[in-house]
């Protein structure tokens, strides 16, 4: 079983943010050069995610 994980307050405030922030830009660098709907951007974001899961919940699928 995995360990819970918490990032620190540092990385909330430094590196967590700087991806977070990231990787909206780029989404929206994506919506307004490809004119795609919200829901094209939620399902490139939900394979990417797909590959940061668990292998036990990759398998449940």
């Amino acid at each position: 079983m995995n360990k819970p994980y918490s990032f620190s307050v540092d990385q909330m405030n430094g590196i967590v943010e700087d991806t977070y922030v990231k990787i909206i830009n780029e989404c929206e660098n994506l919506k307004k050069n490809t004119h795609c709907p919200n829901e094209q951007v939620v399902a490139l974001l939900s394979v990417i995610a797909s590959n940061y899961a668990t292998t036990t919940e990759k398998n449940k699928k």
